[in-house]
């Protein structure tokens, strides 16, 4: 087995990415992870995951005595590393390029290399491993350009250029040039599919791609309306929820990354790179309150479109399909030797009935504070809803997707109740045709059992699922959503004392675990696992809610000083305070976003209280 040294932390990474696939680039300056020509398509830098087989792209100044440094531009995703050392300083800028208003981007990556100081060797290292490194593939020169072929193709899947000369080793590219003080030189990595032989002289991305760049995500961040105390890190975070968004779908997925370890040396390793109905729900949600409308509206078509034929879908591929299974690379070790390593993702089998309620929340926001539904997206509530009121009784696997045998869950019951509430609200805002009787009568019906018959007297909490008349004696972090979801207010008394519970039995400071796992082995899994860092800002929110504002400042203070050195953060924080699972993730990023506005909101009404 590898040694575990031979691994970059999940937080020593910064991702670019072009709204079609990303990668993540090491404060060592190697490209450890891409996926292509899609999220979810198969790897071609892997190394994150076997350190060995995976594959990477990595330059790096011969200087002794390194130190790293990363940044990002402000307001863009371009990214900058720097190498300091006592011969010199380097600078290698990493991006995928964009351009306002194309029709179609360059599905490329430039690595601009410069010389700050110091006349400086660099050494370069290109070893691709296509398809999770299961196919060979052969190296062709054309002109000044390298092609790249797995076997069993005859299409071009990669161009490589640089301004520099390399070397062809076997299956592999090695180069070693000199920069002299103030010099640069490129490097561009060129993704084509399907036969698209459509490629750009290297001249083009060292002249026009860079500054088109910079003015795209500045133009884009121009659109939102956030103006609040903590633009910084809720910037940085909007844009990583973009790099996660499908430009041509409208899509977005849950994470740049598959099979990165809840638990090192666990069994916790899935893929993220799909769309999961709650996780982009919740996105748009995110969207929404800072003024971007028009993700929202990509992803309600995208919506309208997989709806049409066939019922919701817990999960889909970017594209809409999702007949997907659920395999093990056994070639791969994973990362820091924690394997298995899986791609596609079981849970797309599985029952859980809050995805309802997420979308609907998402609707009722964009109805009611940007554009009016249309008719069409309002038939397909309605089809939703007939499947709320069937079903909203039945046990599923809930927001964990949990493996064992499914439960009666307070958070499918919760979103269930918030599906019915939104759809009347849209109904009666717009005058929609429905059965208004019986829809409040079902709301009614979710909201005193909710309340009565998930209480648990003894533990003075709402309980984490029931079974008959009997509730669990274990509490859950989504349950910090019933007030954030407006189901309660911060003063009722079963909330107050839930919220003890929830600091007694959950809560690490300011992080918050999903549930006790090792007490109940609920989740059909071995293991412990990190706190949920999404649980942790949901935290904050109510304690903001609930008027505690100095408290709810100082544990977001604290959280924001759990990201990376960029800004980033991954699903989970370890008893270490080091990041686990995939990465970054975009629930954590959004669950920022909000509890921001809400700490926005609340200091803004102390300051201001006949505002």
């Amino acid at each position: 087995m590898t040694e575990k040294r031979n691994y970059q932390p999940i937080e020593n990474y910064g991702l670019i990415g072009n709204m079609e696939t990303s990668a993540l680039v090491g404060m060592n300056g190697s490209i450890d992870f891409l996926c292509f020509p899609r999220f979810d398509s198969p790897s071609v830098f892997a190394r994150l995951l076997d350190h060995e087989k995976g594959g990477y792209f990595s330059i790096v100044p011969q200087m002794k005595d390194m130190r790293y440094k990363q940044l990002y531009l402000p307001g863009t995703a371009v990214l900058i590393t720097r190498f300091f050392s006592e011969e010199g300083i380097v600078e290698i800028t990493d991006y995928m390029p964009l351009k306002e208003n194309a029709q179609t981007q360059c599905n490329s990556i430039v690595r601009k290399i410069k010389s700050i100081r110091g006349n400086i060797t660099c050494r370069l290292e290109m070893k691709p491993r296509f398809d999770y490194a299961r196919k060979k593939h052969s190296i062709t020169r054309e002109g000044d350009a390298l092609l790249f072929k797995t076997d069993d193709s005859d299409q071009e899947n990669m161009r490589f250029m640089a301004s520099f000369d390399v070397a062809v080793e076997g299956q592999d590219v090695h180069a070693e040039f000199a920069l002299q003080e103030s010099e640069r030189a490129f490097v561009v990595l060129e993704l084509s599919s399907n036969g698209d032989t459509k490629f750009n002289d290297i001249s083009y991305y060292t002249k026009e791609t860079y500054f088109s760049t910079i003015a795209y995500w500045r133009n884009w961040l121009n659109q939102s309306s956030y103006s609040g105390r903590w633009m910084e890190v809720v910037q940085r975070s909007a844009i990583t929820l973009k790099l996660l968004t499908s430009a041509k779908y409208g899509s977005v997925v849950a994470a740049a990354t598959f099979s990165l370890p809840e638990e090192l040396g666990g069994d916790r390793n899935w893929d993220y790179r799909f769309t999961w109905i709650r996780d982009a729900a919740f996105t748009m949600y995110a969207f929404l309150k800072l003024g971007f409308v028009n993700e929202s509206k990509a992803f309600l078509n995208w919506i309208i479109e997989q709806d049409q034929n066939r019922d919701l879908h817990l999960l889909y591929k970017i594209d809409g399909e999702w007949d997907m299974e659920e395999k093990i690379l056994e070639h791969f070790e994973g990362y820091k030797g924690s394997g298995p390593v899986r791609i596609g993702n079981e849970a797309n089998n599985q029952l859980q009935l809050d995805i309802y309620g997420e979308l609907l929340d998402t609707i009722f926001i964009y109805n009611q504070y940007h554009q009016p539904i249309t008719f069409e997206l309002w038939e397909i509530i309605c089809k939703e809803i007939k499947i709320v009121i069937e079903r909203w009784r039945e046990p599923d696997h809930g927001i964990w997707e949990i493996r064992n045998e499914k439960q009666e869950f307070l958070h499918s019951r919760l979103m269930c109740w918030v599906a019915m509430d939104r759809a009347i609200k849209i109904g009666q805002d717009r005058s929609f045709p429905f059965p208004v009787g019986e829809w409040i009568d079902v709301r009614n019906a979710i909201y005193k059992d909710i309340f009565e018959n998930f209480w648990n007297e003894e533990k003075q909490m709402w309980g984490q699922f029931k079974q008959g008349n009997k509730v669990s004696d274990t509490i859950d972090g989504s349950v910090l959503l019933m007030p954030l979801l407006h189901f309660v207010t911060p003063e009722e008394p079963r909330w107050i004392k839930t919220l003890d519970a929830v600091d007694r039995e959950l809560r690490l400071d300011v992080l918050v675990y999903r549930y006790k796992n090792e007490e109940l082995g609920i989740d059909g899994l071995d293991g412990e696992e990190g706190t949920f860092t999404m649980c942790s800002f949901w935290y904050i929110e109510c304690l903001a809610k609930a008027g505690r504002i100095e408290e709810a400042v100082e544990n977001f203070a604290k959280m924001i000083g759990y990201a990376n050195h960029l800004g980033l953060f991954a699903e989970m924080i370890s008893k270490k305070g080091e990041h686990l699972g995939n990465f970054p993730q975009a629930f954590t990023h959004l669950g920022l976003i909000s509890a921001a506005l809400e700490l926005d909101k609340q200091l803004s009404r102390r300051q201001r209280p006949d505002a």
